[in-house]
């Protein structure tokens, strides 16, 4: 079983990945980009039983979404990093900030999503499916992963 290390900038709060992820994309929305500062963010599916807080504690905020639903934001209350968020009735499910990890090339993008806001200066690979929206999970996921997430969602 693979296992991933991850923290927040200034130290204070650490985890662990207990396994990989069950899918990984780039989210080009512009919602994304308001919380990043930036181009587009890293986010990993995981189920929240394979995640681990091993130094510290989060902090809470509540943010919108693209669903309109809205999601809680978990923090690291010193420096404010986003560590991961909950999407609104998805508790079994957390999507983590791939780039707290201490080794973020470990877990590249699968997918680019949310093309239709993407900065047009920036430049994707080829080799990467791309979405103007959301993709489909049935077509790009992976059997062990839509298990995952069917087992997640119960």
């Amino acid at each position: 079983m693979t296992k991933y290390n991850g923290k927040c900038s200034c130290g204070q709060v650490q985890y662990t990945l207990n396994s990989d992820p069950i899918f990984t994309h780039a989210c080009h929305c512009s919602l994304c980009q308001r919380y990043t500062a930036s181009a587009f963010i890293v986010h990993s599916l995981m189920e929240t039983s394979n995640f681990t807080l091993t130094r510290g504690s989060l902090s809470e905020t509540v943010g919108p979404s693209g669903s309109g639903k809205g999601h809680v934001i978990k923090r690291c209350p010193n420096c404010g990093d986003q560590i991961y968020s909950h999407f609104m009735g998805l508790n079994n499910l957390l999507v983590l900030k791939t780039t707290t990890l201490s080794n973020a090339n470990e877990l590249p993008p699968q997918a680019h999503v949310f093309l239709d806001s993407k900065l047009e200066w920036l430049k994707l690979s080829d080799n990467i499916p791309k979405f103007d929206k959301f993709y489909r999970r049935e077509e790009i996921y992976s059997d062990e992963s839509l298990e995952r997430m069917k087992i997640a969602l119960q």
